[in-house]
Formats: C-alpha cells, sequence, structure tokens
C-alpha cells in the first residue's frame, strides 16, 4: 500500500511541477520578437516610408527592415517591392501601404489606395495572409498570386486571383474566389458584389510583376541557400558560390572597393523591439547580414549561409531567424574605443562580423530557445553545449564581458569598423566616417556579445538614412480606417515612449511585455471577430474597423448582374466610385454591376467613374520600368531555351567570379608584402640621434608608407574597375547574343512554298512513254 501511494504522490508532484513552469516557459517565450521581417527589396520612384512609432516620413531606402506599424506610400509612376522570405509584395503608384501586424503566424496588411499584387509561395495551417481594405477583409487560403485594387475614395475594391483562392468579407456577407476568378466589391455598409471569369488584359505594373517572379523561379542561389533566407534572389548579380572544404558552400561577393569589409558600408538604425540594427548600401546586402556568418578565405571574405530548404520538411529544421545584426562588439568599460583624433581621445564604437563557430548574442529580452534557434538556423557548425553556456554566461549570471570567448575573426586585419557615437546614433554613414583604430589597439579591447548600452538612440536612429520626404500621402488617405476580421494589435508606442523604457532599462531595448503594458488597452470582445462591441475600439486604433457578423442567407457567389462583354475592353482592373452611378443604398442597387471601366491604361491609379484616359489603346509602353527589368517577349516562352541561356550566364558568371578571385587574392598578397615592407624600414643612426630627430625621422617613413599604400590602394581599385568593366562587356556581348536568339525564335515561320510544285505537279501529271 506504501508504494503504489508514493508512486502517485511522485506524479502529482512531477504534474505540479510541469504546471507551475509552463506559464514560465511561455511567458519567457513570449518575451521572443518575431522570426521574420518584410525587407524593403525595391523602391523606384517617389516611394516614401514612416517607421512605427514616429509620424515623420522620410525617402524609402532599400534594405531597410519593416514590421509592425511600418507604412509606405508609392506617388506618380513609383514602385515598391517587399519580401518576407514566404511571399512577395509588390505596391503600384498611388499606393497607401502599412503593416498592421507581422509575426511568425500572421501577416496582416492595411491598404488604402491603390494596387498591390502578392505572390505568397506557401502558407502552413498556422499561417494567416489577411489583406485589409476600406470596405473588405481578403483572407488568403492557398498559396498562389493575388492582385487587390482599392480606388481613389476607398469605397470600392477588386480582388483579383491569378493562383490560389481567398475569402472576402465585409458588410455582412462572405464570398470565397477561386482561381482565375475577378471579384468587384461596391459599397461600405454592404457590399455589391459581382463575381466573374478574370480579365487576361495585363498592364505594365502586371508585366513587371511577372518579370520579378521569373526572376526568382530561376535564381542559382537557391540552391546554397534556404529560401527562407529574405534576400537570397539578389544574390545572383552579385556574387558567385564555390565549394569551401570547412564551410561546404561560400557566397564570395563581387566588390570593387579595396580592403571591403562586412557591415562597414550601411548604417545602423534603431528598431523595436530588436534595437540597433544594420541597413547595407549593397542592393545584395540584407541575406549576409541578417542569416548566416561571414569567414575569409584566401584573404577574401565570404559568406557561409543557412543550409538549403529540405524537400520535405521535417522537425529537424529549423526556420531561419532573422538577426539585426551578427556581430560582436569591441570596446571599453564604457563603451568607448579610445581613438586619438588630433590630440584629444575620443568615444567610439567598434564591432566585427562574426564567424561561423561564434555565438550569436541577442542584445533584447529572448528566451533560451530563441538563442538555440537564432544560432542554430543560421550557422554550418553548431555546437549546442556552447550555445548553453554562452547562455547561462550572458543571460543568466549576467556577463557581459565574456573574456574567455575567442571570437573567429577577432584578429583578421581589416575585421574591425570603428565611428563615433555620433554616426553611430545619428545613422550616419559608416564607411565615410570611419575611425582608423590601431590593430593592437583593438587585439587588446575587451570583445562582448551584445551591443552597446550606453549609446542612446534618437529620433534619426529610428528614421534612418532616408531624405526628408519629397512626397506624403494625402491625408484622408492615410487616415481612411479598413475593415478587419482578424483584430490586430493597438497601434505602435510612440519613439518618445520608448526611449524612456531604453532609459529605464539601462540602455536595452524594451520587452515587448513593456511595450504591450504601454499601448491603449483593447476591450476582450473587440477581438472576437463579429462582436458590436469592436465598434468601441476605434479609441485604441482608430484606423480599423472589425467587419460585422456574416448574415445568413443564399449562397453569395451568384449575383444576377454581370458586366456587359463591351464594357470589359480595356480593362485595367480598377474599381469606380460607387456613387458615380447614384444612389448605392442596398434599396437601390446600381443598375451594373461593377461599374464600367472607363480609365484603361499603362497607370495603377484606381480613378473615379467620369475620369478618361486619353491614351487608351496605346501600344504598350516600358519607360516606367528599370532596362533590365523590361520583358523580350511576353506569353511566349521557350523552356528548353530559357534554360540554355540561364546555364550559359552561370557559366559565365562562374569563369568570371574565378577570375576575380584570384585577382583579389594577389592584391592581399601585395598588401601583405608592403605591410611586411614598411615594418622593416631601416633605421638610421637612431640611437645617436636627439629625440627630435627620431620623431622627423619616423614621421617621415610613416609619410612615405602611406603614399606607397595609397598608391598601392588606387593601383588595386584601378584594376578591380577595369575587371568590373570587361566583364560587364563580356556580360553583355552574351546578353545581346541571346536577344539575338529569342528574336530568330519568334520570328514567324515562312509559309510553305506550295506554289513552286505546280511545274513538278504538271510533268508528274503527263502521260507516261
Amino acid at each position: 500500500m506504501r508504494k503504489p501511494f508514493l508512486k502517485l504522490m511522485s506524479l502529482i508532484s512531477v504534474a505540479l511541477a510541469v504546471y507551475l513552469l509552463a506559464p514560465q516557459r511561455a511567458a519567457a517565450d513570449d518575451e521572443d520578437p518575431p522570426s521574420r521581417v518584410a525587407r524593403l527589396a525595391f523602391s523606384g520612384g517617389n516611394v516614401s516610408f514612416n517607421p512605427a512609432g514616429t509620424d515623420d516620413w522620410v525617402a524609402a531606402v532599400v534594405n531597410r527592415p519593416m514590421t509592425t506599424g511600418d507604412k509606405l506610400w508609392s506617388d506618380d509612376n513609383s514602385r515598391a517591392e517587399l519580401h518576407l522570405g514566404y511571399a512577395v509584395i509588390r505596391l503600384s503608384d498611388h499606393t497607401g501601404f502599412s503593416f498592421l501586424n507581422l509575426t511568425d503566424e500572421m501577416t496582416q496588411i492595411r491598404l488604402t489606395e491603390g494596387t498591390l499584387n502578392i505572390r505568397v509561395r506557401r502558407l502552413g495551417d498556422d499561417e494567416t495572409f489577411e489583406v485589409d481594405t476600406p470596405n473588405l477583409a481578403l483572407s488568403i487560403l492557398r498559396p498562389g498570386s493575388y492582385r487587390i485594387n482599392v480606388n481613389e475614395a476607398g469605397d470600392a475594391t477588386i480582388v483579383g486571383v491569378r493562383d490560389g483562392q481567398g475569402e472576402i468579407t465585409g458588410g455582412g456577407s462572405a464570398y470565397t474566389i477561386h482561381a482565375h476568378e475577378e471579384g468587384y466589391f461596391n459599397g461600405i455598409d454592404q457590399l455589391d458584389a459581382d463575381i466573374q471569369r478574370g480579365q487576361s488584359d495585363e498592364n505594365d505594373f502586371d508585366r513587371w510583376c511577372y518579370d520579378r517572379d521569373r526572376r526568382e523561379e530561376h535564381s542559382a542561389s537557391a540552391r546554397y541557400v534556404s529560401d527562407d533566407v529574405v534576400g537570397y534572389e539578389d544574390l545572383d548579380e552579385y556574387g558567385g558560390w564555390r565549394p569551401v572544404p570547412e564551410y561546404g558552400n561560400v557566397w564570395f561577393p563581387h566588390t570593387v572597393m579595396v580592403g571591403w569589409a562586412p557591415y562597414r558600408y550601411g548604417h545602423w538604425v534603431w528598431i523595436s523591439p530588436w534595437g540597433w540594427t544594420w541597413v547595407d548600401d549593397a542592393p545584395w546586402g540584407f541575406a549576409p547580414f541578417h542569416y548566416g556568418r561571414w569567414v575569409v578565405v584566401g584573404g577574401v571574405w565570404g559568406w557561409v549561409p543557412a543550409p538549403p530548404r529540405p524537400a520535405v520538411v521535417t522537425a529537424v529544421y529549423v526556420r531561419p531567424v532573422y538577426a539585426p545584426a551578427l556581430v560582436a562588439w569591441v570596446g571599453g568599460a564604457h563603451w568607448g574605443v579610445g581613438v586619438a583624433v588630433g590630440s584629444a581621445p575620443a568615444a567610439g564604437v567598434a564591432w566585427f562580423p562574426l564567424g561561423p563557430r561564434d555565438v550569436y548574442c541577442p542584445s533584447y529580452h529572448v528566451s533560451e530557445r530563441y538563442v538555440t534557434n537564432v544560432n542554430v538556423s543560421n550557422t554550418v557548425i553548431v555546437n549546442k553545449t556552447q550555445v548553453t553556456n554562452v547562455y547561462n554566461n550572458v543571460y543568466v549570471n549576467k556577463t557581459v564581458n565574456v573574456t574567455n570567448v575567442t571570437y573567429q575573426n577577432q584578429t583578421q586585419v581589416n575585421a574591425v569598423t570603428a565611428v563615433s557615437n555620433q554616426t553611430f546614433t545619428s545613422a550616419g554613414n559608416v564607411h565615410n566616417n570611419m575611425i582608423r583604430v590601431d590593430q593592437k589597439q583593438i587585439a587588446s579591447a575587451p570583445v562582448a556579445p551584445v551591443a552597446p548600452t550606453t549609446v542612446a538612440p534618437q529620433q534619426r536612429s529610428v528614421l534612418g538614412a532616408g531624405a526628408a520626404a519629397r512626397v506624403t500621402p494625402p491625408p484622408a488617405v492615410a487616415a481612411r480606417p479598413v475593415v478587419a476580421k482578424v483584430a490586430p494589435p493597438p497601434p505602435p508606442v510612440s519613439f518618445v515612449k520608448q526611449q524612456e523604457m531604453v532609459r529605464e532599462n539601462g540602455g536595452r531595448p524594451p520587452a515587448i511585455s513593456q511595450i504591450r503594458q504601454a499601448q491603449p488597452e483593447v476591450s476582450a470582445g473587440a477581438r472576437e471577430n463579429g462582436n458590436p462591441s469592436a465598434r468601441a475600439n476605434a479609441a485604441a486604433n482608430p484606423n480599423v474597423k472589425m467587419a460585422p457578423p456574416v448574415r445568413q442567407g443564399p449562397a453569395q457567389n451568384a449575383p444576377p448582374n454581370r458586366v456587359p462583354a463591351d464594357v470589359q475592353q480595356g480593362n485595367s482592373n480598377r474599381p469606380t466610385q460607387g456613387n458615380a452611378q447614384g444612389n448605392t443604398s442596398p434599396a437601390n442597387p446600381p443598375t451594373s454591376n461593377p461599374p464600367p471601366n472607363t480609365n484603361a491604361g499603362n497607370s495603377n491609379r484606381p480613378a473615379n467613374v467620369n475620369q478618361g484616359n486619353p491614351n487608351q489603346g496605346n501600344p504598350k509602353q516600358f519607360n516606367d520600368r528599370p532596362p533590365s527589368s523590361r520583358p523580350s517577349n511576353y506569353g511566349n516562352s521557350n523552356p528548353q531555351l530559357d534554360q540554355k541561356q540561364q546555364q550559359q550566364l552561370q557559366d559565365l558568371r562562374y569563369k568570371q567570379d574565378q577570375e576575380r578571385q584570384k585577382v583579389e587574392q594577389q592584391q592581399v598578397q601585395q598588401r601583405q608584402k608592403l605591410d611586411q615592407t614598411n615594418s622593416n624600414a631601416p633605421r638610421q643612426q637612431e640611437q645617436n640621434n636627439s629625440n627630435a630627430q627620431r620623431n622627423n625621422a619616423d614621421a617621415q617613413r610613416q609619410q612615405q608608407a602611406d603614399q606607397r599604400q595609397q598608391q598601392l590602394e588606387q593601383k588595386q581599385q584601378q584594376q578591380l574597375q577595369q575587371l568590373e568593366q570587361r566583364h560587364d562587356q563580356q556580360q553583355q556581348r552574351l546578353e545581346q547574343k541571346q536577344q539575338q536568339e529569342r528574336q530568330r525564335q519568334d520570328k514567324p515561320a515562312k509559309p510553305a512554298k506550295q506554289d513552286k510544285p505546280a511545274k513538278q505537279d504538271k510533268k508528274e501529271d503527263k502521260p507516261h512513254r
């Protein structure tokens, strides 16, 4: 009797411990930031950006990470593209866009006006993708390609589905829209809907989107890096892959800057909840600075990525986790690098890139599981025991300066970059404001895994390097509310409030729980779909109205009215103002549904029904697109020819990569030889000279060494530029040859010469002798 009792008590104890510890573990994981962000991958024309927590608009900067609360506005003849890893979002001109919510499970977009093209490559069972417009909410149910357009008045939306399936919710109704269908939805309080077969007409924006999709589909880098890594598709044009025995496939960038190093050409910004975040200047500069690690191979920097996503995803696969900057920090007790600038020392901030075996330690609030995942998913060589030990030292024992850790790139020449505190916090250009630090100083300075806590963010730290915006969205569009099916979180906390929390935290970014406490209260009922009390939530989030409950009734996908065929011609997929036809109340619906499209043309801006377009019927133009993106042949595709030409380009780039790496290695050897020559410069009769004479001799030798160094750098710079020009010419010749080959293929075949054989026929008709 005693043994069963003891066994029962032990089971109760275990259950009680699990019950008590589970909330603590959940609370710890709840502090983790999202593992994914959006990347501003392309910005053409006047695209303005408004960071979350601020009222300021600045010019959009490529490679800026975007998250919940960030806004974009694309003006006349402008376009933008965002990458999320599993999806791509593209903005046409006159489009107001923002993220209502962006987490690992939720992507919720606010579209106030204009046109979005969304391509979803994957959609997990636990993932939700919602687009909220002024009169409806679109829930994307399957991977595919979607086009959403909101008119200028904000009372009509067109949803086109090229592939996939979606659900429309609004006005107390719900509709399902399938592949190759197009839905027209007019009205605010009640939707007047018409879903019909999608039109085949395309405009410049559609073709530009298809070109960008095709570019990603043919990316060679997808064979070497996980396609969950945001920004991998830009690696093909700006670098090459080659196997390295110790690290696997390594990507080497094409650079023309002598002395280039990672995390040197760009600027720092402050993005909540991660804190200090690197934004690189290079068009390819996203994936290699937020995922993977850097290593020096043969004197040249290369990027070691996360392994490719397996065809069959199992529990072993860990999706790459975004990190704001994978660096270690150099500094003293007050995070100041003692640097001689003139006659007075100056405080600064210094860092170097982490190597494949280094453990990344976030400066923001995280759980142990997060630290494990952000390292396991971004390194090839993983030592989980080392990750656990570092986590205990940094986060449990609070040992910030881990002196017993040796970083792989710590002793690499030209690895450390240093700037002043002012440059760091004001989003200044790092390369143009670098502080030269003696290598001996760097070697003796302590290294810490977390970002500096005594460098406080400023307003400029949040806005980044973008200049003041030339254009901003119209006030009516910026304040226009949208309909949501899923209740988004409250608006972001203002940066002024965040600054107070940063000071309270001793320089660390505020935890997610702190940010939630500072946000406006949201009623519990407002978070329930269709609850009438959602209207009372306007004080917390005035930009969102919860969709009313769906009324039970007959099938919604069989409207009686269709657009006449003659109206469909020239359709540019733009909704029109509902009041253009008169009364649009439920009692007096419009006689034609949807309203006729009278605004066909090359612009994607939604227009009023009474606006015409004098260019209707003009030939298709591509002047608003980059030359490299202009299509050579739409509608006619030869997969075999495409594959052949793609292989030709890859072979040429691989050959050029080998030549470039050989030149770079030779330049490294030249610089090392020059450094050795300068250090072994003869010292003549210094022992018998006075201190002043010795100082003069040292200064003269240093001046001569600097001149030789400058001459060598100029020579090497010119050598790299000539190499780059020769490679560009080679690639242009190949592309011209391929273009001619495609044109020959596109030429219509000459008609068969059927008339000439007539003589033969007559001859054959003669009787045989």
